[in-house]
């Protein structure tokens, strides 16, 4: 039987998936090579780009610009899938925009430790994202005086 969460293991990826933040809003393009699996199966999906294998994640990170990259994360929801396996996915706003953000990273035990084996960034469409701030508030607020 597959075991969901182990503690030990949802530490350790949580952890990971917090460096993986930290370098990403510091640029830290070093530490955000490290963490993605030096693979030619390893893909990124971006806004807009697609990315297939560790070589083409790296070259892309080497010439994106510094921008500021800070955000705020919401929603994140990191499932480990027995010892080897976990999954990080969290909604995020930069700061000074109302544009939400989704971000999905499929996480693998390798013998240097908790990679990206595969990750998904877009960007919800302004008119989508209204809606579903408006249904979110509703259902939140059915039941108020």
């Amino acid at each position: 039987m597959l075991e969901i969460n182990i503690p030990e293991v949802l530490a350790e990826v949580t952890a990971a998936f917090q460096r993986y933040e930290r370098a990403l809003v510091e640029n830290d393009v070093e530490v955000l090579d490290a963490l993605f699996w030096n693979n030619p199966n390893t893909l990124r999906f971006g806004v807009a780009e697609n990315l297939y294998g560790y070589d083409a994640i790296a070259s892309f990170r080497s010439s994106r610009p510094p921008i500021d990259l800070t955000r705020l994360l919401k929603n994140t929801v990191i499932v480990s899938y027995g010892r080897d396996f976990a999954t990080a996915n969290t909604e995020f706003q930069r700061v000074g925009s109302t544009v939400t953000g989704r971000q999905s990273h499929v996480w693998v035990r390798t013998e240097d430790g908790w990679r990206i084996a595969a990750a998904h960034v877009s960007l919800m469409p302004a008119a989508r994202d209204a809606a579903r701030n408006a249904t979110s508030t509703a259902a939140h607020s059915v039941g108020a005086p």
